[in-house]
């Protein structure tokens, strides 16, 4: 009895995680009991009592001679639930939650962002002092569709000096980099579209897509840039409609687009209807700017994104994005939608900081800081016996290999217990093929605890 309970339950979970995924809408006809019994392996009177005790929970309702059928409302949107069941220590959102909600005597390697004594404070208070001082409408007031016109016209001139010809009436404000996608997700895509992204990528980008509902697929990066040959065989085989991939730095590897690489996957999409999406969050950490693919392409198939949340402040919500005129008319009303207005005070703090004296100067502290501290922590994680795959040029992050292709998720757990918080890279991975990968912040290595910590844990039994 214990066994053929244990099978019961075992369908009886599964029916209610296709419905929490809303696999099966309200009023939707579940498979029959016996294609059940079937694709599960068990007995039909297995099924069949799994789908009696979901009936009498309410959550099914029986149609004598027709079947079982989902039951009320839809349920609540659960991202756990979506896509392939992953162990809580690789999951996004898990490790997204560890690094905001830990408190601050926990080490945080596996987090993306710098260390609060890092950030331009001294600018970002003179900012605030000075909006506090200005005109009540800063303040108290809804923003302008587009968003604060002093911000807006400082990006031509930034972009510009990537090669992108961006109008500032063709950049909209928005709330931050992944509020921009949010919203040209909701404008470009339908669910069950598809949607390309790098193998590994950031992890939020992922967790995102879930929400859409779309087919995502991941596209094997390399040093240079995405893999030319799959990016090619993606499309032929999935028609895609938009690509998001990181330009600069790319997020988790630290690689750089290579131009080469640029020219061929924009000569590969010319015949094609896909939208790329490229994040420039990272702008500001570069020695050398790396190839956009924005500027190769005028913003005609490309849409730029970013924001200041890594470099001016994560408290001060400010995003943007850079499309050719007829998107951002249709982003605008969407945005309007669904923020209405936007923050006006954010993108005040926000131009007041980044067009301070001081600010380049920081900038330049920070880039010659963290490549110090890249060199440091790649050193010390060498000795431990791990492997860089790259050394970047740039940025905060390594993307490192454990020794003898040990279990990075267990790894996590075991450095958690003892208050350090890892980025396993399973994470950054769509296809689930970085399982000995992890993610360091180099900004966040300096204890040499952390070291201690992962060397304890890799001597473990994982």
């Amino acid at each position: 009895m214990r066994r053929d309970g244990t099978r019961i339950q075992t369908v009886m979970d599964e029916i209610r995680s296709r419905i929490t995924a809303r696999m099966y809408s309200p009023g939707a006809r579940i498979p029959s009991v016996r294609a059940m019994a079937k694709a599960e392996q068990v007995s039909v009177s297995t099924v069949l009592e799994a789908y009696e005790r979901l009936a009498a929970e309410g959550a099914l309702t029986s149609r004598p001679g027709s079947g079982f059928y989902v039951a009320g409302p839809s349920a609540p949107l659960a991202l756990t639930e979506l896509g392939p069941k992953l162990d809580r220590a690789v999951d996004p959102l898990w490790i997204s939650r560890q690094s905001l909600e830990t408190s601050s005597d926990r080490l945080k390697p596996g987090c993306g962002w710098l260390p609060a004594s890092w950030m331009y404070e001294r600018g970002v208070r003179k900012a605030l002092r000075s909006a506090a001082r200005s005109e009540t409408s800063t303040l108290t007031e809804y923003a302008s569709p587009l968003g604060h016109l002093p911000l807006r016209q400082f990006l031509t001139r930034r972009l510009a000096n990537f090669g992108i010809d961006a109008p500032f009436q063709n950049i909209m404000l928005t709330e931050s980099g992944t509020h921009s996608i949010d919203l040209i997700c909701r404008f470009f895509l339908e669910p069950g579209d598809t949607v390309l992204i790098d193998d590994p990528c950031y992890f939020n980008f992922q967790a995102l897509l879930k929400a859409h509902r779309v087919n995502v697929i991941g596209v094997p990066y390399t040093k240079s840039g995405p893999c030319v040959e799959s990016f090619g065989a993606a499309l032929q085989a999935h028609s895609p409609r938009l690509y998001i991939t990181n330009s600069g730095i790319h997020n988790p590897t630290g690689a750089t687009l290579s131009p080469v690489t640029a020219h061929k996957l924009l000569k590969l999409a010319d015949s094609t209807n896909l939208i790329i999406v490229e994040d420039d969050i990272f702008a500001d950490f570069e020695h050398t700017p790396a190839p956009r693919l924005a500027a190769f392409d005028g913003l005609s198939r490309v849409i730029q994104i970013g924001s200041f949340s890594k470099t001016v402040s994560a408290s001060a919500r400010c995003g943007y994005i850079a499309s050719r005129e007829d998107w951002i008319e249709g982003l605008i009303d969407l945005k309007i939608a669904t923020s209405f207005g936007g923050g006006r005070l954010a993108a005040d703090i926000v131009y007041r900081t980044i067009t301070d004296s001081g600010y380049r100067k920081h900038m330049e502290w920070i880039r010659t800081k963290l490549s110090s501290e890249m060199d440091k922590t790649l050193s010390a994680l060498e000795a431990i016996g791990m492997k860089p795959w790259l050394h970047p040029k740039a940025g905060m992050y390594a993307w490192c290999q454990l020794p003898q292709a040990k279990d990075a998720a267990g790894i996590a757990k075991a450095c958690l217990a003892h208050g350090v918080v890892l980025a396993p890279g399973n994470a950054f991975s769509q296809s689930m093929c970085a399982g000995d990968y992890l993610r360091f912040n180099v900004a966040q290595c300096a204890d040499p605890r952390v070291y201690e910590v992962l060397q304890r844990a890799m001597d473990g039994p994982h």
